[in-house]
């Protein structure tokens, strides 16, 4: 037989669902069915329905990754000018070696051509993952001349169906001759 509802129960859905819990969570703590608190809980017109709650929470979430990539793009940027500016800079080399097992050194002007390889490399590697991260934004005058097109489109087309045919080419006025 089940245990009949309480005045303690239908306090502790009331003060549990008050900070948020969930009804599984609920349920757990005061060792009630799921069943049980939901309908505790609409009797006291309480809800578990938490889509909103979800829907901001995500917005958030989606909004704080968006800004983590762009920051992250920032980071690749900044790696990729750090390795361009180290194709024209002095580099230097070394080796140990010969049977005395000796330190050698040498600044070279630039870096040897393999070197520049990987240091493109590098640079393209960086310049495409941030690119990847926040991709550029389209020039918005493309945008606009977009739409002056598409609009004098639908001009055009509505003078054909009132007309029954193509507006008119325009034609420049003649210049008036000073000379008369």
């Amino acid at each position: 037989m089940a245990r009949p509802i309480t005045d303690k129960d239908r306090q502790a859905v009331e003060r549990l669902h008050a900070q948020s819990m969930s009804r599984n969570d609920i349920a757990r703590q005061l060792d009630r069915s799921p069943a049980t608190v939901s309908k505790i809980a609409k009797a006291l017109g309480l809800s578990f329905n938490r889509a909103a709650e979800v829907e901001t929470a995500t917005a958030v979430r989606k909004a704080d990754l968006s800004a983590r990539r762009a920051a992250f793009a920032e980071r690749l940027q900044d790696i990729a000018e750090r390795e361009a500016d180290k194709l024209a800079a002095p580099t230097t080399y070394f080796a140990w070696g010969g049977k005395d097992h000796r330190y050698a050194e040498k600044v070279q002007p630039e870096p040897i051509p393999a070197d520049r390889r990987a240091i493109m490399s590098t640079i393209a590697t960086a310049l495409d993952r941030s690119l990847k991260l926040v991709p550029p934004r389209d020039d918005a005058g493309a945008e606009s001349r977009s739409v002056i097109a598409d609009l004098m489109a639908g001009l055009a087309r509505d003078y054909a169906q009132r007309h029954g045919g193509p507006p008119p080419e325009h034609e420049e006025p003649e210049a008036a001759d000073d000379d008369t």
